[in-house]
């Protein structure tokens, strides 16, 4: 088959793993090599359905020995399967990178033969790509169930790795995906945290240590494809960001491509806005002090879709509002709808000169179209309506400013998405 083609089939392969991002490396260049990754991140671009295409994004295989129910490259499905060799991964990344068509690869694969088998040839071309030059953004997934040994290995030669969970709960693996033990998954996690850390404390002994994942790892979930609830999904991440050090999990809205009655009909609409809202709460978790029992509970285990993560939350706790602007500490602060760190951060400044009122808030550049129905200052409320749940949540979902033209993956939707909140979800502010 030639190299065209399988770059058709195994580009496209890859577009449902979403779990790649480019930023947190500082793998540097050196004299006759190839690119390099800066500390910031390198560049993106963003297509319309907001994920990021700045990656050279490709499956090394979609042979795969498995049958997990929810995959387009089950065994059992009937697709054209191809399989690059590493001398061809390594052609076209270097060759793209030189026309400035991408900035780094997400190398992902199906597994050929077995994990070991899988592990090997991935390793063999990432190895094969630095000793090359090419000094770029790499991110790999890592195979679940592979020897410990490679996962080690492959930690020095790329940035990021990533194991995909996929699935939110055990039981949901043993039904959709029963060749993915959990415990296959979770060792190699436990792995690369441990091996980062023993890096980090080797390079502060001795300077030469070779860098082991300097941008950490990540992981998948499915969103809609198994029964459960934004809950237990939120707990699940919040478990992983504490106990392996995630980086970033990410979430993918499960697209209905297979036919089987476990799973969400074809016909179903894929739940872009649900993967949009657990995005938003994972900021909430990671950077606004949040944690996932106060969020959701057992009463309320999914997110109202008509309200961001924050709004929710502070609907379900209107006891706790409006809070005065100039005595609320920072971390009440960031928990205000539409106040985010950096409004914050200057309402703690300017208020240590003087006593803040709601035009001192608009002079700061403070967004006041949310907050203002959860603050006062100076003891006035200007909300202009009733401090209840119901009489906010109508003025907050039915202010017609708020709706601006939809990105087109969500036209599928019957349910509106603000401009304003998809540009939030990218910069964490609420």
């Amino acid at each position: 088959m030639e190299i065209l083609s399988k770059l058709t089939i195994l580009s496209n392969a890859a577009k449902y793993d979403v779990s790649c991002s480019s930023s947190g490396s500082n793998r540097k260049n050196n004299k006759g090599g190839l690119g390099n990754a800066a500390i910031s991140g390198i560049c993106h671009s963003w297509s319309e359905d907001g994920r990021c295409i700045s990656l050279f994004k490709i499956l090394f295989s979609n042979d795969c020995i498995y049958n997990c129910l929810y995959c387009t490259n089950k065994v059992t499905s009937d697709v054209q399967r191809a399989t690059f060799t590493p001398e061809e991964v390594v052609s076209l990344t270097t060759n793209f990178y030189k026309r400035n068509y991408i900035e780094g690869l997400f190398l992902s694969s199906a597994v050929i033969k077995s994990p070991d088998y899988t592990m090997e040839l991935l390793i063999k071309t990432v190895k094969m790509l630095r000793e090359h030059n090419f000094n770029g953004y790499i991110h790999l997934k890592g195979i679940p169930g592979a020897d410990s040994a490679l996962i080690d290995r492959a930690g020095l030669y790329v940035d990021r790795m990533s194991v995909n969970i996929e699935l939110p709960s055990e039981k949901s693996l043993q039904v959709l995906a029963p060749q993915k033990p959990k415990e296959s998954i979770i060792k190699p996690m436990s792995l690369i945290k441990n091996s980062i850390s023993v890096n980090k404390e080797e390079k502060r002994g001795f300077r030469n240590t070779p860098t082991f994942l300097p941008a950490g790892q990540t992981t998948q979930l499915i969103v809609g494809a198994s029964p459960e609830a934004d809950l237990n999904i939120l707990k699940l991440s919040e478990g992983l960001y504490k106990k392996f050090e995630m980086k970033r999990v990410y979430y993918s809205a499960y697209v209905p491509v297979v036919e089987n009655n476990l799973l969400p009909s074809l016909q179903t609409t894929p739940p872009f806005l649900r993967e949009h809202r657990l995005y938003q709460a994972d900021w909430l978790l990671r950077f606004y002090g949040f944690n996932a029992d106060e969020l959701l509970n057992s009463n309320n285990p999914n997110f109202d879709l008509e309200l961001d993560p924050k709004c929710f939350w502070a609907l379900e706790n209107i006891h706790l509002f409006p809070m005065e602007v100039n005595k609320a500490d920072y971390s009440e602060l960031i928990r205000i709808p539409g106040l985010g760190v950096r409004s914050a951060m200057k309402i703690i400044a300017a208020r240590r000169m003087t006593k803040l009122d709601y035009m001192d808030l608009k002079k700061l550049g403070v967004v006041l179209k949310r907050a203002k129905y959860f603050i006062t200052c100076n003891g006035k409320y200007y909300g202009g309506i009733a401090i209840n749940p119901s009489s906010i949540k109508q003025v907050l979902i039915d202010r017609p400013e708020s709706y601006a033209i939809q990105l087109s993956i969500f036209d599928m939707l019957p349910e509106p998405i603000i401009r304003k909140e998809i540009v939030s979800n990218i910069t964490g502010e609420f």
